[in-house]
């Protein structure tokens, strides 16, 4: 006998609220995520119609707090890592790969001490891709700086060419992870705006999205109307080291 039109509408409704936030292991150590019932992937190339971008006000981002950098590690993959048996916990939190850093500027003037997030700047002319030996290190069409780890042969100059300190290198096997982030021993990783909602259809970051001070804003620089640009009319903002010229996607207010 076949179920009621309202049980199968019940169960249809259940199945896309599963589907939103299930985590479900296909293999030891990884895990697949599955896309929101909403989120649609892909179907054409990245162009340069869209230059994904953020501005970040340091007024709004507390002293103490850290849940950009906690929704950027559960996103990523960064929370499953555990600390090597032996380590110094102190030690292993400054060392541990960290996609964001929590900064402190002083100014050497007035004192005053500004608290704000620090990642991969993206570029328009990242230095990182400069001197990549494989093309490992490249820029898409759309701003987003990123890593292919299958080209990457883990040399790291392209950690000491960025002049944000915004990239981490993974020293030991990376037992568990997601589908959509896959880590590996002996390649280098960074930000890369939470590429794999963008390409699935959504249009925020992780980061943006647990920032419980809205100290984040997040859209399409070329976009007048984003929410990014409007914001970057009404404030005033900087580039770090804005001295490089390197037209950074990342910009900070009242810093």
């Amino acid at each position: 006998m076949s179920m009621s039109r309202e049980k199968q509408q019940g169960r249809r409704e259940f199945l896309k609220t599963s589907a939103a936030a299930a985590a479900v292991t296909i293999a030891p150590g990884v895990m697949l995520h599955t896309l929101s019932a909403d989120a649609a992937p892909r179907t054409e190339p990245v162009t340069d119609k869209v230059r994904w971008g953020m501005l970040i006000d340091a007024n709004k981002c507390a002293d103490g707090c850290t849940e950009c950098v906690a929704a950027c590690d559960k996103e990523n993959g960064l929370d499953l890592v555990d600390m090597p048996e032996g380590a110094d916990p102190s030690l292993w939190e400054r060392q541990r790969p960290r996609w964001i850093r929590q900064v402190k500027l002083k100014d050497n003037l007035s004192g005053r001490i500004t608290n704000l997030p620090m990642m991969c700047q993206h570029c328009e002319e990242p230095p990182c891709v400069d001197v990549c030996p494989t093309g490992a290190s490249f820029r898409r069409a759309d701003g987003i700086v990123m890593v292919d780890r299958h080209i990457c042969i883990g040399c790291r100059y392209c950690m000491m060419a960025c002049p944000y300190k915004a990239r981490s290198f993974i020293h030991a096997e990376v037992a568990e992870k997601p589908t959509h982030t896959p880590r590996g021993k002996g390649c280098v990783e960074s930000c890369n705006f939470c590429v794999q909602r963008l390409d699935n259809g959504e249009s925020t970051t992780a980061c943006q999205e647990a920032c419980k001070h809205q100290a984040i804003v997040f859209g399409d620089l070329n976009d007048p109307d984003s929410a990014v640009s409007q914001a970057l009319k009404k404030y005033p903002s900087v580039q770090i080291r804005a001295d490089l010229k390197l037209n950074t996607g990342v910009r900070y207010s009242n810093i």
